[in-house]
This record gives structure tokens, C-alpha cells and sequence, in this order.
């Protein structure tokens, strides 16, 4: 089996497991605040990691302009807009509404990389992954008032920013180093989090540090920030975007059955039916010679 399709495969499984770890860590941590701990005690290792390896940082004002945009879309806007939306509609709306990720990197790549070309098949499978994550989560999928819809619209967003960041860096930055590349984008895009974590929610130290919280935070900041990210950017310099960013329509399924073996959570009544669509969409992308 290809390294890619190996790498791409780790992917799915660690993004799609930090929905639990999220939903652990929020037992007992504030939503924005949690995630700003993620994010520092991932820069820092990230950091040590780095000069371990003696692999150079950023260097030019050109890489951290790239760096500053895509990791205030990335980071500061992206997981802002997720986390407050999610108080106001329920996670299967959110990862619906995630899924378009897939979509605007379809269209994103079209407008920025010229050598990805919209294909039928490429159409399909976009088409077929959203309409499986549809069908999964089809008894979330209601919109009760107007600060739902404010809050699709957010996720709506959030999608959108995270594509944007995503194509920039396949089309100016997939020289760079992907952890070197993934440190610059947390140093420019976590000050905004964190400065809204304290404000609002407070001193971090006060948190409620539980066993569940911490393993959360480390699981998180290690495999879902670090490794997760180090291999998204790795993939993305090596595949067409729209094969990279199909992860977002597996995550959800994945997170799903997780839940249900290691939570007790309800399994959804459609999940078989959904799951089949979003393998056919990942057949026509990513496993299609």
C-alpha cells in the first residue's frame, strides 16, 4: 500500500478519535480556554521538537506573512467559530456543515492551483461524502432558532477559512518543513485564543484539572495537533488537495463508531447506509488509481 494512502488512513483515525478526547476534556474545561492549552503545550513541545531535530524555523518575511494568514485562518478563526457554534447547535449539524470543507477546497484549488482540475469524478465524490454525513447525522440536523442559524452560518465559515489556509499552503508554502510550517502558523494564530480564554474564561490554573482533562489536553495537543497536523501538511505537498481534504467527510463516521464502542453513545439508525456512501466517496478520491 502507498505511504500516502497509509498516512492518509493514520489521519482519518487520529482526527476522527478527537472528537472523544474533546468531548472528555469539555467535562470539566471551558471550550476556548481548553483548546488554548492544546495549542500552547503544542507549540512548545513542537518547539523542543524542532530544535531537537535541527529543523530551521521560518526564516523570510515572505514565509511568515503565508504563516500569519494561514494560521489566523487556520486557528484563530477556524476553531473560534467551531467552538462557539457548537453551544448553539448539535455536533452532527457541525460536522455536516464541516464537511463542506471538501466542497470549498474543490473550488479553492480550481481558483489558486491551476494543475487541479474540477473533474466528474472529483464532483461525485464531494457530492457522495456530504450526502453520507448527511445521512449519518439526519436526526441532528434541525435548525430551532436564529442563533442556530447564526451558527451554521459560523461552521459554514470555519469551513471555509480552514480550506482557504489549507490551498494557500499547497500553492506558496509546500516548500517549507511541515512541522516548521505548522509552529509559525500556532505562534501567529493562537494570540487572538488566548487572549479571549483569559478574558472571559479566566486563569487557566484555576481550571478544573481532572485525570480525564489532562490525558485530554495531552492526547489532543500531541496527536491531534502535532502528529495530526505534521501528516495533513506532509500529504498536502504530496496529493491533489481534494484527496487531502476528503478527510473531513470520514472523521465524523469514524467518530461516530468510536463513541459507540468506547462512550456507550447511540449509534445513529442511518449509520450503515451513510458509512457506504462516504466509502464510495474516498473510492473515487483517494484509493482510485
Amino acid at each position: 500500500m502507498p505511504i500516502v494512502i497509509v498516512v492518509w488512513l493514520i489521519l482519518c483515525a487520529i482526527w476522527g478519535s478527537t472528537w472523544i478526547a474533546i468531548k472528555i476534556g469539555l467535562n470539566d474545561l471551558p471550550p476556548i480556554g481548553f483548546a488554548a492549552v492544546r495549542f500552547v503545550l503544542a507549540t512548545t513541545v513542537l518547539l523542543a521538537i524542532l530544535k531537537a531535530k535541527r529543523i530551521p524555523l521560518p526564516a523570510t518575511a515572505a514565509e511568515w506573512r503565508l504563516l500569519a494568514i494561514t494560521g489566523t485562518l487556520q486557528f484563530a478563526i477556524n476553531y473560534s467559530l467551531i467552538f462557539w457554534a457548537e453551544q448553539h447547535i448539535t455536533s452532527g449539524l457541525t460536522a455536516v456543515l464541516q464537511a463542506t470543507i471538501s466542497v470549498f477546497g474543490l473550488l479553492l484549488a480550481w481558483l489558486f492551483l491551476p494543475h487541479e482540475r474540477i473533474t466528474g469524478a472529483k464532483i461525485a465524490a464531494v457530492c457522495l461524502g456530504i450526502a453520507g454525513v448527511a445521512v449519518v447525522f439526519s436526526d441532528q440536523l434541525t435548525v430551532q432558532n436564529r442563533s442556530a442559524f447564526i451558527a451554521c452560518l459560523c461552521v459554514l465559515t470555519s469551513a471555509y477559512t480552514a480550506s482557504q489556509a489549507s490551498i494557500l499552503i499547497k500553492a506558496k508554502g509546500s516548500g517549507m518543513h511541515p512541522g516548521s510550517l505548522l509552529f509559525g502558523q500556532m505562534v501567529c494564530g493562537l494570540p487572538p485564543i488566548l487572549l479571549y480564554s483569559v478574558l472571559v474564561e479566566g486563569n487557566p490554573l484555576d481550571y478544573r484539572w481532572t485525570w480525564q482533562a489532562i490525558t485530554s489536553v495531552l492526547y489532543l495537543a500531541i496527536a491531534g495537533t502535532i502528529a495530526a497536523f505534521w501528516m495533513f501538511y506532509w500529504l498536502l505537498a504530496k496529493v491533489e488537495s481534494t484527496v487531502a481534504m476528503m478527510v473531513s467527510v470520514v472523521t465524523p463516521l469514524i467518530a461516530v463508531l468510536l463513541g459507540w464502542i468506547f462512550l456507550d453513545e447511540r449509534l445513529p439508525p442511518l449509520t450503515f447506509v451513510g458509512g457506504v456512501l462516504i466509502v464510495a466517496s474516498v473510492a473515487l478520491t483517494v484509493f482510485r488509481r
